[in-house]
């Protein structure tokens, strides 16, 4: 049995999500990892902040702007499909 056949931009845009998917499993399995290491060892931190803080916090920022990109519409080929219906617009309005 055949595979039908598949649309690229929708195929990339399933891609990008599953990765993105997996990245946020593997920030979460590992920040609940640090987190408890931090639980069962030595909780005390000269300034007051856990150290697994940072990791979380930055990690997560990226995880974000990731998720944005993928989910958000801000993505590079977003931005050129709404720019090329803008010009064939143009066109149809010059004609």
């Amino acid at each position: 049995m055949e595979t039908p056949a598949r649309d690229p931009q929708l195929w990339r845009i399933a891609k990008a999500r599953a990765k993105f998917k997996s990245h946020l499993f593997t920030y979460f399995a590992v920040n609940a990892l640090l987190w408890t290491i931090w639980l069962l060892t030595d909780r005390h931190s000269a300034n007051g902040i856990p150290w697994p803080v940072w990791a979380t916090v930055f990690w997560g920022i990226g995880v974000f702007m990731n998720g944005v990109g993928v989910y958000g519409g801000f993505g590079k080929a977003n931005l050129s499909e709404r720019e090329y219906e803008r010009l064939l617009r143009q066109r149809a309005n010059e004609l």
